[in-house]
């Protein structure tokens, strides 16, 4: 009678038995696989300078939400901060492993970002300028030495070779097959070219870099003249003397001298400065020689770009001064703050109303990291490595933030209120939504239905946002963003005098030769017919009304004229 239990049993046992081999099997078939697909060199020379592993932009969870055109409450909500500020010790381990373990660790990472609407780029593009080669890239060996991008979803060898180009740089590297280096000389030695075997995460088939090595791509040349950059801007006019001008490190002289020239001459020698007084060309460092009290008297002309028309001819010893778009090299350096402050100062601002930029002028102008209530993941892998920390961990100088409750206002203890013109800052988060941080809506777009059911719902926020933080903010700072655009270096004094941070002429110089970025949406896109009806102006003119008040009875002045209704 128990024979059959008996033969019951020993046949379960041996389909466990069977069932636990073929996972056995399944599992050790699946980690060849992973080791072939990854294609990982562990034999490599010269690996004693190696960048440190790339850190986590956000838990997968978080990475799952970044990019997909939405604003998600702060990943924060229920994470406690960590105690203490030391780093851990950690293991040693052999070069040539080491490589192999941050080759393994950034192709993990990359194929966890998601492709957004936004981000989603085009698997081959056109190549416009030279292959030159692999190069090393380490802490010791820098290949190239100018500005970088990252973007971690939609690199791409062009978008790296424009970057370079309208930044004045000749050659475009990549690396990691997320980063873009550039400058005017290559300063390292050749490597392997199978070391720079990661491909781009937008495109396929060309080479973008490894750990520790740059591909290496000489830029599309343009004739002298025609060249297009970004962030070219008119200091001003100063008188200097002789003796000064003649100390200056690469100096021209060209008959047919302009503006255009000049930069070019300066920019080509990765100089931030260029001085001229035709027929002499000069270009130089930023030093206390250029500051605002050198400058000649009557002259304001400090938005003037190398497209604009020339300046009033300088008198005797005067001479006009132009940013470059190279960047100084102290102007890369940022840092979170080196004691944790006990005080949280946000930077409060409507969807739509220049938060990033002013993010951006604030890292430039004080060297500190912003932080961020939220995570977007775009803005991290755009260089913004404030967005990855608790935004209560006291490390950064501001922390972002677009809530309007009274008990998320009460959470921080000072504020710099951003306002801007609420016309433009609904149309600014329209095409955030539509295109992402630099796009713009299409015209189809803003005749859809979306269009005005967006105004609805975003025009009573845009004043109950202002209203709110007016009410329960506790030390308010009004910046107007239109006022910041029009007289940046007083603007700047008041922010950081504000963050208690003293403002030197060097970051000053950053602020100014780099006030664009990379973030900021061009201008040159507009619709072709006004998108507010006459229903939406009057619904949204009495919310400025009333943010004007409101504004005026906390003892600040009022909204700049233009955001009133005529």
């Amino acid at each position: 009678m128990l024979a059959p239990p008996c033969r019951l049993y020993c046949l379960l046992k041996r389909a466990q038995m069977l069932l636990l081999g073929l996972g056995i099997a399944y599992l050790m078939a699946g980690s060849i696989l992973l080791l072939q697909r990854s294609s990982i060199r562990v034999t490599q020379p010269n690996l004693a300078s190696l960048p440190p592993l790339l850190s986590l932009a956000a838990p997968p969870t978080a990475l799952r939400t970044a990019g997909l055109g939405v604003r998600t409450r702060s990943r924060w909500a229920s994470v406690q901060p960590q105690s203490g500020g030391g780093a851990k010790a950690t293991r040693h381990w052999p070069a040539s492993q080491r490589l192999g373990v941050q080759h393994l660790h950034r192709r993990w990472f990359h194929s966890l970002l998601p492709e957004s609407p936004e981000q989603r780029a085009p698997l081959h593009s056109r190549h416009k300028g030279t292959y030159i080669g692999c190069f090393l890239h380490n802490a010791s060996d820098r290949a190239l030495g100018g500005t970088m991008l990252y973007d971690l979803r939609k690199m791409t060898s062009s978008l790296c070779q424009d970057t370079c180009s309208e930044s004045g740089y000749q050659f475009a590297g990549l690396e990691y097959g997320a980063e873009c280096h550039c400058g005017n000389r290559i300063s390292s030695s050749r490597a392997a070219e199978e070391d720079c075997s990661l491909v781009c995460r937008g495109e396929r088939g060309s080479p973008c870099g490894g750990v520790g090595r740059l591909s290496i791509y000489k830029v599309e040349e343009q004739l002298p003249g025609h060249r297009k950059f970004k962030n070219v801007h008119h200091r001003g006019c100063f008188k200097l003397p002789n003796t000064t001008i003649s100390t200056f490190p690469v100096s021209s002289f060209q008959p047919n001298l302009t503006t255009q020239s000049c930069v070019e001459t300066c920019t080509d020698k990765e100089l931030p400065l260029a001085v001229f007084k035709k027929p002499h060309c000069f270009c130089s460092w930023a030093s206390s020689l250029f500051s605002l009290n050198q400058q000649c008297v009557g002259d304001t002309g400090l938005n003037h770009t190398s497209n604009s028309t020339h300046p009033t001819a300088p008198k005797l010893d005067h001479y006009q001064v132009y940013h470059t778009p190279v960047l100084d090299s102290r102007c890369k350096e940022r840092m979170f703050l080196p004691q944790r402050s006990s005080s949280l100062v946000a930077l409060s601002s409507f969807p739509g109303a220049g938060n990033t930029w002013v993010r951006h002028l604030i890292e430039l102008v004080t060297g500190y990291y912003t932080g961020s209530f939220y995570f977007d993941g775009t803005l991290y892998n755009r260089g913004f490595k404030g967005e990855k920390d608790y935004w209560k961990s006291g490390r950064s100088i501001s922390v972002k933030t677009h809530e309007s409750g009274q008990k998320e206002i009460e959470m921080f203890d000072s504020a710099i209120l951003l306002i801007r013109n609420p016309y433009r800052s609904l149309m600014a988060e329209f095409n955030r939504k539509c295109a992402g941080h630099l796009g713009h809506a299409t015209d189809v777009q803003l005749k859809s239905k979306e269009w005005p059911e967006f105004v609805s719902s975003y025009a009573p926020w845009w004043a109950s946002h202002a209203l709110s933080w007016l009410r329960f903010g506790r030390r308010l700072l009004v910046v107007h963003y239109e006022e910041l655009q029009m007289a940046l270096v007083p603007q700047l004094r008041l922010i950081t005098a504000f963050l208690n941070v003293s403002m030197t002429e060097e970051r000053l110089f950053c602020a100014q030769g780099n006030q664009d970025g990379h973030f900021k949406r061009s201008g040159g896109q507009r619709p072709s017919f006004d998108p507010f009806t006459p229903d939406m102006r009057h619904m949204i003119d009495p919310f400025i009304l009333t943010v004007d008040q409101a504004l005026k009875g906390r003892n600040f002045s009022g909204v700049p004229q233009e955001y009133l209704p005529r």
